[in-house]
């Protein structure tokens, strides 16, 4: 017996219905039970916490992304033979930059040694230089071309061309969140979005409930910080009524459609937004700080953000991205004494302070912190270059050859240095190290072999590395 009337619906098929009711064979049924789908992996995509392939050093991740490309050789890696080589052309092969540059520019800063381990940081970061015997800094790291875009996207999802997830979807697809009430992967970039907008966090082929949240941190009041985050015409018990009607229609919704992945993954964001209502407003609130801790971390955006960094990762947050320099970069292809200074005056104290603050609390074991930026700057002036640098010669351009990168807590070797550029900074020669073997690293601090970590799509199995990466042992404890 019907317990319904007829409907018309019911006498058309999709076509995912009707190829699914044809059938394509047991073979195909077989077939698809061993190649897990998109749907299907979206099916279990909750972000509840998962086990890694081994014991991990690192649990989270806080990435702080400087955007543009800071220079190395005016901030972790010193080159005093640019001094003596001041306006001269160095004594080496040209490699390839994005413009032409011209004579050897000196770092218009002073290095000393810090921490027992004595590793020499500029004195733009005198906050930072505290923390140096829980630093671990890269000198030999490299990308594949001097331009933002590609190397953004290479530092960000491991392609520098195609969409694939960022590192932040990967970790959060991999390991979970350890809360619920807030998403497992937040985005914190003030004045809008960078280049390359939301590619740099995207989800890619992975299921949408991995993809970054973006948060526009200009804003202070929270309700401006995460729009909509109240509903001020419901109370919360009835918009729990009205969200479990409308998930009870999209579930109706999605069984027709073999669980369709793009509609699973806006069922979870539904109730993922309810239940931040409470969860977030706490978390983004910094004024619920002791006094003595918001004056550890300083004023300014950037302080913020890092100390809402720490207050995420705290509450289960698996990862964590902080970009700092969106509206004015680290690009300073012109008054680059000026402007690197002015820039690292604004996060110097709050990375300081997190390090720090991370250490008291018992989280930097389990916390690996990554600094830098998508490439380095030349160790020669870049010559006047129309819309690049407005006629002036004191500044750096863009290069991808060699650069440096830090990381700290999370199972890093603090107090150490690995690699090397060469004489003037211009290439890495010592033990190079490339983005993929960055990722790599990453992935076995967190507990995974980058190699088995993989997620099938379109009939092939990808991992964040590609087919490349090695991980270097060397930087971790």
């Amino acid at each position: 017996m019907q317990h319904h009337g007829p409907k018309l619906s019911d006498h058309f098929f999709t076509r995912r219905e009707f190829l699914s009711r044809c059938g394509i064979g047991m073979g195909g049924l077989a077939l698809g039970s061993m190649l897990p789908n998109a749907a299907s992996a979206a099916a279990s995509s909750s972000l509840l916490a998962k086990g890694s392939h081994f014991t991990p050093k690192a649990k989270r991740v806080i990435h702080i992304f400087l955007n543009g490309g800071p220079s190395h050789v005016d901030t972790f890696d010193p080159k005093p033979s640019l001094q003596k080589y001041a306006g001269k052309l160095l004594p080496m092969n040209n490699l390839r930059t994005e413009r032409k540059t011209g004579a050897a520019y000196p770092c218009p800063y002073k290095f000393k040694r810090h921490g027992q381990s004595g590793t020499e940081v500029s004195e733009i970061f005198p906050h930072t230089a505290k923390c140096m015997d829980d630093i671990a800094v890269i000198r030999s790291m490299h990308a594949d071309v001097p331009n933002h875009e590609p190397s953004l996207m290479l530092m960000n999802c491991g392609e520098a061309r195609l969409i694939r997830p960022s590192v932040g979807s990967w970790v959060t697809y991999g390991l979970g969140s350890e809360n619920q009430n807030l998403p497992g992967f937040i985005v914190m970039c003030p004045g809008g979005y960078p280049i390359q907008e939301s590619q740099n966090w995207q989800s890619g082929f992975l299921p949408g409930i991995y993809q970054g949240t973006h948060i526009d941190t200009k804003h202070t009041a929270v309700d401006k910080l995460i729009e909509h985050i109240k509903n001020r015409g419901l109370s919360l018990s009835a918009q729990r009524r009205q969200l479990d009607f409308i998930q009870s229609l999209n579930r109706r919704h999605a069984d027709r459609r073999q669980e369709d992945a793009q509609l699973e993954a806006r069922i979870q964001s539904f109730e993922l937004a309810y239940r931040m209502q409470m969860e977030a407003t706490d978390a983004f609130d910094v004024n619920r700080e002791p006094k003595h801790i918001r004056e550890l971390y300083g004023k300014g955006t950037q302080a913020r953000q890092l100390l809402i960094a720490r207050r995420l990762v705290e509450r289960g947050v698996r990862f964590v991205q902080v970009w700092h320099g969106s509206g004015q970069p680290w690009d300073n292809h012109d008054d680059i004494e000026v402007n690197h200074r002015r820039l690292a005056g604004q996060c110097d104290q709050g990375i300081g302070a997190l390090l720090t603050d991370l250490k008291q609390r018992g989280l930097l074991d389990e916390t690996l912190v990554l600094w830098g930026g998508e490439f380095g700057r030349t160790p020669t002036v870049e010559l006047p270059t129309p819309g690049a640098n407005a006629g002036k010669i004191n500044g750096r351009d863009h290069n991808h050859h060699g650069f440096t990168m830090w990381m700290a807590g999370g199972g890093a070797k603090g107090g150490s240095v690995y690699g090397a550029t060469d004489e003037f900074g211009f290439r890495a020669e010592v033990n190079r190290m490339h983005v993929h073997d960055l990722h790599a690293t990453m992935l076995a601090m967190l507990g995974f072999d980058h190699e088995k970590f993989t997620f099938r799509q379109a009939g092939r199995d990808f991992r964040l590395t590609d087919v490349h990466g090695k991980v270097i042992h060397d930087l971790i404890a």
